[in-house]
């Protein structure tokens, strides 16, 4: 299909440094874009996670609001849906984004 014609002489000296140089570039915008920022999010949400207690309001990832009734030690909470109503949920199903908006809304609407 393609034909390629190699040009006579030898190849160009010093274009090794270059190369070199552009895959370090692009290897450091990766980092700085990419895995660093994933890696801070992971972080704020352990974060969150560790540090949730009994009576905060919460939304899980499949959209359940609820209060946190119970820490259990075995990595799992148990919240509370409905008055008397209680689930067990592993804390990595709480969403951190969701749960911040939910807060967020309830203190605008408690200043009013």
């Amino acid at each position: 299909m393609f034909n390629v014609i190699l040009m006579a002489g030898s190849p160009q000296q010093g274009g090794g440094s270059i190369q070199l140089f552009l895959m370090i570039a692009i290897i450091a915008v990766f980092y700085f874009f990419m895995i660093r920022p994933q890696a801070k999010k992971a972080k704020e949400q352990k974060r969150f996670i560790d540090n949730l207690q009994k009576g905060d309001k919460i939304v899980t990832l499949a959209g359940i609001h609820a209060t946190v009734y119970k820490v259990n030690e075995d990595g799992t909470l148990q919240i509370e849906v409905n008055p008397g109503s209680y689930l067990k949920i592993e804390k990595s199903a709480i969403s951190m984004e969701w749960t911040a908006a939910l807060n967020k809304s309830t203190a605008v609407a408690e200043k009013k």
